[in-house]
């Protein structure tokens, strides 16, 4: 399976204009699935909800998910990206899984950070995982990085792959994800975005350091802090598979959740 990332700075408030920049960079790409950041078309730093309200789509009725649906239908390939949702009077920020097909999965982000507690609403959707392609595919955004449970929750429903589409801003998390993938055997994809925003509230600088990373903890491609770049790589699913750690200790089979009851 070949998956990958697009790792890239969106324009604040113009979807139109970062759908079109999307279209031209992924035109042609031979992958199977491809990740693209958090917020791909709105931008991040939101001064309140109202500003939220005006930027966010309805996904029956939204232009970016035909235009997404077609570039996927013309491409053969599968995206999974965020985006800003607006659902019957809720606004949720959102990765949305796109195929040949249209829109085939959506997941709301569970863990809102900092200001986004102020303009979005806390998801509400399960951590469920979707096939692609014979690959088992969950999805995560950004913060939840932290939250260990949702990587394993996600893995411990037969992930392969975990899609982590980020608008990432501190300095460490694209290592906490190497750790992620390898305490549960999978591989990850996180897209991050390049840029600065300078808005009303301030200024956000984001890391990039996009990375695909392996099951073993091993980044297995990256990108610099700054680089507006498609990358891509192959992936034996096998290798996610496999949850051996010696002959003697599978990472699942020798979990003993008897003695975990605190964590929930």
């Amino acid at each position: 399976m070949r998956v990958g990332y697009y790792q890239y700075h969106p324009e604040f408030g113009a979807p139109k204009r970062n759908l079109e920049k999307v279209e031209d960079s992924l035109a042609g790409v031979d992958a199977d699935i491809i990740v693209l950041p958090e917020l791909a078309f709105t931008g991040y730093f939101f001064e309140d909800r109202d500003e939220l309200q005006e930027l966010a789509e309805d996904v029956s009725e939204s232009p970016t998910v035909h235009g997404l649906s077609r570039l996927c239908k013309n491409n053969t390939f599968y995206l999974v990206v965020g985006f800003a949702e607006r659902c019957k009077g809720r606004l949720y920020n959102t990765a949305l899984v796109i195929g040949p097909s249209g829109l085939l999965h959506r997941y709301r982000k569970l863990h809102l950070f900092n200001t986004e507690k102020e303009y979005f609403d806390p998801g509400d959707t399960p951590l469920n995982t979707l096939e692609i392609r014979g690959a088992k595919v969950g999805v995560m955004i950004c913060f939840d990085w932290v939250f260990p449970e949702v990587a394993r929750t996600l893995a411990l429903r037969g992930a392969d792959l975990l899609c982590h589409p980020s608008n990432l801003v501190l300095t460490y998390c694209q290592k906490t994800m190497l750790t992620r993938s390898l305490e549960n055997s999978v591989y990850s994809v996180t897209a991050n975005r390049t840029g600065k925003e300078t808005r009303p509230r301030g200024e956000l600088l984001f890391t990039g350091q996009s990375q695909i990373v392996g099951p073993k903890g091993e980044v297995i491609a990256s990108s610099n802090s700054d680089e507006e770049a498609v990358v891509l790589c192959d992936i034996d699913l096998s290798d996610a598979r496999n949850k051996l750690i010696t002959e003697n200790n599978n990472l699942f089979a020798d979990r003993r959740p008897e003695f975990y009851d605190s964590i929930v």
